[in-house]
């Protein structure tokens, strides 16, 4: 740890006593106890350990092997009668799906024709800690010109996608599904939907690097501003439901955003939204008969844009989120953070219908086309009702007993303190700041030993909002409650995923068996938070190894 990070803690002890946070100058900076033993050593990416676990997986699979092949390259992508450059996977947005089933080794050869090192990172996946893709961490960078197979076992079915882990890489176009079909799964619909959400810059206004750089300007607006080209809409958003924290009822008049919508709207405008990779004004359509169920596949690839979701005409039944089946829920419309997926099924009407995903609080949307019938398709700025009806909460989420994990006490509790300062445009975990490209300079890993059960509090002490992602496994929801864990609600429904967005003020206690060994990533997918550091290490070693990370 660094010695300019203790001095900045003791300062703020100091200053602020035993309180849970101090805020000064636009900072928030978490307070927790000093790591006071030296760092064990780690199951490294490539140890016996994830060879083993890997052995496992396999011998657990299918015995079947799925090969695909991948290119990274610099080109131009259409969007819809727009062309733009940017860097994609075969020049396609999104890129070419890969498809496998439970259980299948997936082997997968990346070629780098971008200008730029790169590697792939497979969203979601409990794989084997090598093939993760992150670089310096779990592998080497693909330099350009060069190639890597990805080998590993793929155990879970449901909806994923890949794209790189290198710098801002994927907010141009590197970015594709996967989807793991369940072979014991009914297939109790007619028709599947694949739909990939965007904010889009690249090749239309400001590169990402660019956006970057503005934001690292700082001040009291570190912001980057443009307008929207496509898809703008009247602010609606005052008739719609929203999950309002106590954070939010309880701050000073003038602090924050006055609206609901443009609290959850990040520091970056987007000239652009896309759904599946097309403008508004040449939506993809999605076609059917009338009367067939559709499964609809919807993933938020965007960088920073937390979108709100309909289906003109419709309600929609969530049964997965992240992968995992749920009991399903039927609701009007839902949110979707970066990285986050949900599945939904949908019995369709006859005509053609707006399928919108609102970026909240930007005042624009993405559109698609659901067709079972001729007629005028919607206009780009259509208003769906549906979007002022009931609103997926947390708490609605209930996992199916298939995979439902039961309670217990952990064996070991880490706080991860989503902590920044707006100001800088500087945004950390615990108060420190992941180097990518020395992982473990300068913070303090969360420590865990093969087979414990871990409980990792999730606490947002920013007013901004925070998805979540944790690399090589999927936790359990178990409770929210206001940072300081007061007025704490079980959620006994104990869903499932990999990625959550936490609200500020709000703290999310997650519950997960370490049982991937390796080094992994605990990350902000806000693309522009995890480039300045919002991230830190789940950090494996072996049994018996004296030392404990803080907070345990």
């Amino acid at each position: 740890m660094s010695q300019s990070l203790v001095s900045r803690r003791a300062v703020l002890l100091g200053a602020a006593g035993t309180a849970g946070v101090a805020a000064l100058g636009g900072a928030w900076w978490a307070l927790r106890p000093e790591e006071a033993t030296a760092a064990p050593t780690r199951v490294a990416s490539s140890s016996e350990a994830v060879r083993r676990a890997e052995q496992a997986r396999r011998g657990r699979g299918t015995g079947r092997t799925v090969h695909a092949s991948l290119t990274a390259e610099q080109g131009h992508a259409d969007l819809g009668g727009r062309t733009v450059p940017t860097w994609s996977y075969g020049g396609n947005l999104p890129g070419q799906v890969i498809r496998c089933t439970a259980g299948d080794r997936l082997q997968v050869d990346v070629r780098n024709r971008l200008p730029k090192p790169t590697t792939v990172h497979w969203h979601g996946l409990r794989i084997r800690n090598d093939m993760d893709g992150v670089p310096h961490l779990t592998q080497p960078l693909i330099a350009a010109g060069d190639s890597m197979r990805y080998d590993f076992t793929v155990p879970d079915a449901g909806t994923y996608w890949f794209h790189p882990h290198v710098g801002l890489q994927r907010e141009r176009g590197l970015y594709a599904p996967l989807i793991v079909d369940d072979p014991h799964e009914r297939g109790a619909y007619d028709v599947e939907f694949l739909v990939v959400l965007d904010d889009w810059t690249d090749g239309v206004a400001d590169s990402p690097d660019r956006i970057l750089a503005t934001l690292r300007k700082g001040g009291m607006k570190a912001r980057y501003e443009t307008r929207v080209q496509e898809g703008q809409i009247p602010d609606r958003s005052k008739q719609w439901q929203y999950h309002v924290t106590r954070e939010v009822t309880d701050s000073p008049a003038g602090k924050m955003a006055k609206t609901m919508a443009q609290r959850m709207a990040s520091s970056v405008d987007y000239p652009l939204y896309l759904l599946g990779g097309r403008l508004p004004s040449a939506p993809r359509t999605f076609r059917a008969k009338p009367g067939q169920r559709a499964r609809i596949r919807l993933i938020n690839a965007g960088g920073a844009t937390v979108f709100r979701v309909a289906l003109g005409g419709h309600r929609l039944t969530v049964t997965h989120t992240d992968g995992f089946p749920v009991e399903p829920v039927t609701v009007d419309t839902l949110q979707i953070a970066s990285g986050e997926r949900y599945d939904l099924l949908v019995t369709l009407d006859d005509g053609a219908f707006p399928l919108v995903a609102v970026a909240e609080g930007k005042q624009a949307q993405a559109l698609g086309i659901v067709r079972t019938a001729s007629g005028d398709a919607p206009d780009a700025s259509v208003d769906v009702p549906e979007l002022g009806g009931r609103l997926l909460d947390l708490s609605d989420l209930r996992a199916t007993e298939a995979v439902r994990e039961t309670a217990q006490e952990p064996d070991v509790t880490h706080t991860a303190y989503l902590t920044g300062d707006m100001m800088k445009f500087s945004w950390h975990v615990n108060a420190e700041t992941y180097h990518h490209d020395k992982p473990f300079s300068g913070i303090t890993p969360l420590v865990v030993r093969a087979g414990e059960r871990v409980r990792l509090l999730l606490v947002n002490q920013t007013p901004m909002y925070h998805p979540m992602h944790l690399h090589g496994h999927t936790f359990t929801v178990r409770s929210v409650s206001d940072t300081s864990g007061k007025d704490e609600k079980s959620l006994s429904g104990a869903v499932r995923k990999d990625t959550l967005m936490v609200p500020p003020g709000e703290r999310i206690s997650v519950d997960f068996t370490a049982d991937n060994p390796g080094q992994w990533l605990l990350h902000c997918h806000n693309a522009y938070h995890m480039a300045t550091g919002m991230a830190t290490v789940l950090s494996y070693v072996p049994q018996g190894s004296g030392a404990r990370a803080a907070g345990s």
